[in-house]
C-alpha cells in the first residue's frame, strides 16, 4: 500500500492592512489634501482615524470611496449627486432605481448645457467674423459686437447671470 498524500490546511493569505497618510493618498489620487480634507469635512469621505501624532490615517476603504468621488467629479457630477450616490453605495441590498433616475438627469443637464456651449460657439464665430485683424482696436468688429450684443436669448436665464458655463445644476 502506497502513502496518502496528506492535506494540509488552506494557508491563509497575510494582506497587509495598507494605511496612507493624507499627502501619500493625495499622490495616488492626484487629489490635492485641501480637497480630500474638504471631501472629509462634506462627509463624502468617512473620518480618517488619527496616529498617535495625530496625523490623518487612511485605509483601502478611503481610497476607493477617494476614487469613487473623483470617477463622479470627472462626469461633472454635483456633491449632491455624489452623495446620494456615496449613500446607496452604502447600502449595497437596495434596488438601483435611484441611481437609474439620477443618472438620467444628470445626462439630461449634460445635453442642455452642449446645446448651451453649441449656441455660445455659434456666437464666437459671428464674434470673430467681424473682425480682419487690421486697423485700431477703436474700429475692432469684435470690440463692436461685444457692446452690442444681446444677452437676453433663450438660453439665458436669470439665475444664470453670473456664470461663466451656465447651467449649474442641483437634483
Amino acid at each position: 500500500m502506497g502513502r496518502q498524500p496528506t492535506t494540509s490546511p488552506p494557508v491563509e493569505e497575510y494582506k497587509p492592512v495598507l494605511e496612507y497618510k493624507i499627502g501619500e493618498l493625495a499622490s495616488l489620487t492626484s487629489c490635492p489634501a485641501e480637497t480630500i480634507r474638504y471631501y472629509e469635512k462634506q462627509g463624502l469621505l468617512p473620518a480618517a482615524s488619527r496616529n498617535q501624532a495625530n496625523y490623518r490615517v487612511y485605509q483601502e476603504g478611503h481610497l476607493k470611496r477617494l476614487q469613487f468621488i473623483l470617477h463622479c467629479r470627472a462626469l461633472d457630477m454635483t456633491q449632491e449627486e455624489i452623495r446620494l450616490l456615496v449613500t446607496l453605495q452604502d447600502k449595497p441590498d437596495s434596488p438601483c432605481e435611484q441611481v437609474d433616475v439620477l443618472l438620467d438627469n444628470h445626462l439630461q443637464h449634460v445635453e442642455a448645457r452642449i446645446t448651451q456651449l453649441q449656441h455660445l460657439q455659434e456666437q464666437l464665430r459671428l464674434l470673430r467674423s467681424q473682425c480682419d485683424n487690421h486697423g485700431p482696436v477703436s474700429r475692432c468688429g469684435i470690440i463692436e459686437g461685444l457692446e452690442r450684443l444681446d444677452v437676453s436669448t433663450d438660453d439665458h436665464h436669470p439665475d444664470d447671470t453670473c456664470s461663466h458655463v451656465h447651467g449649474s445644476h442641483g437634483l
